[in-house]
């Protein structure tokens, strides 16, 4: 009989611990939402305190820093331009649009008007140019300039959404101090190099076969597609236009040339009004420089005269056939004002600093004599 009363005793007291232990559990899974919702809430704040910690600031030198500051500050002046050429279909009539190529350029004023390189042109039918911020507009060509590589367009567009480049000067850069160019080598826009300038006062020659005289010669990339864009200096001024590369390969060799922007300053003025270089004359026409070189002469030889001309007037005497049939050879120009003349080529980058109206002194050699001529210069036509 006792036993039985230990057995119901035992029984009873697990039923109680059960009781308590299920009401105790149940309490717990019915926590209010409230509770839980705030239970989440401080899980998720504890959260977001980890994760919204500020990622630690990235170490710049200040060279790091002004070349950034440059860069961000040209940027947006620079444009890309993309040239093709339309096709007829002699059947059907159809026009085509063909891709020609690309290159570079940048804003001159708020006018519109883009410089580029001559070369970036040639030949093509139609130009884009597409802004830094992903803008297309169709061009016009304004002038070109082929004996200096230069050329300018031009885009409506709202002024206040262009930056022109501020302009520097070249006539007293050092070598060896740094140089920035900026451009869309192999279609790739807005891409930035950086380099120094390797020397200066290099000739390298023109579309047309005229030297570029005082060209800047730098290390800085340009490839392929930098045609036309800017070379700036340290300050973010425009110093030049990168128009060629010196490469076996045709890409980047470590050695590349830009038209000095005091050239540039004067010749895109005159496109921009005239369309061309408002170049005076003398009213001659001269020996190719290999003819002059053949003969042995140092100058300028004067082979025709345009009857009433400046230099007809002035008394300037050609090369012709005497009665005999013998040649007799005319004036060598050797000198414009305190200029020497040694070739064609020298008398013609010689006149570019002069303007149609301008006096000038032209020292000849005639019959082994050295005679000082005024002249009064033409405008060419």
């Amino acid at each position: 009989m006792k036993n039985q009363w230990v057995r119901i005793l035992f029984w009873a007291i697990l039923f109680v611990a059960g009781f308590f232990i299920g009401t105790s559990w149940t309490g717990r899974s019915a926590e209010s939402p409230e509770t839980a919702e705030a239970s989440l809430e401080g899980t998720a704040e504890s959260t977001e305190v980890e994760t919204n910690e500020e990622p630690p600031t990235r170490r710049l030198n200040d060279e790091e820093k002004a070349t950034i500051a440059l860069f961000e500050d040209a940027a947006p002046s620079v444009v890309f331009i993309t040239t093709s050429n339309v096709r007829v279909d002699f059947f059907s009539r159809k026009a085509t649009e063909i891709p020609r190529g690309t290159g570079s350029g940048f804003v001159w004023d708020q006018q519109g008007h883009i410089v580029t390189n001559f070369h970036v042109l040639q030949g093509a039918d139609r130009a884009t140019v597409t802004l830094a911020n992903g803008d297309v507009y169709e061009a016009s060509l304004v002038g070109v300039a082929p004996d200096k590589d230069l050329a300018v367009l031009k885009i409506d567009i709202e002024p206040s959404l262009l930056r022109p480049l501020p302009a520097g000067r070249s006539y007293d850069l050092r070598v060896g101090q740094s140089v920035y160019a900026i451009g869309n080598p192999f279609g790739l826009d807005q891409t930035l190099t950086t380099g120094i300038i390797s020397a200066l006062g290099r000739e390298i020659e023109s579309v047309s076969g005229l030297p570029i005289r005082e060209a800047i010669q730098t290390d800085a990339a340009i490839n392929p597609g930098n045609s036309g864009g800017p070379l700036l200096d340290s300050n973010g001024d425009l110093i030049g236009v990168n128009t060629a590369i010196y490469s076996p390969s045709g890409a980047y060799a470590g050695i590349g040339f830009s038209i000095p922007v005091d050239v540039v300053s004067w010749v895109v003025p005159e496109l921009i009004q005239h369309g061309r270089i408002m170049r005076p004359t003398l009213g001659v026409e001269l020996a190719p420089t290999q003819t002059a070189a053949r003969l042995g002469l140092r100058g300028a030889l004067i082979m025709q005269i345009l009857e009433g001309s400046a230099a007809d007037q002035a008394g300037l005497q050609p090369t012709y056939r005497d009665a005999n049939g013998a040649i007799r050879m005319g004036d060598l120009i050797i000198g414009i004002d305190q200029i020497g003349i040694e070739s064609t080529n020298d008398l013609i980058l010689a006149l570019e600093r002069y303007r149609p109206g301008d006096q000038i002194t032209v020292t000849v050699a005639r019959n082994n004599q050295t005679i000082e001529l005024p002249l009064t210069l033409d405008q060419a036509r």
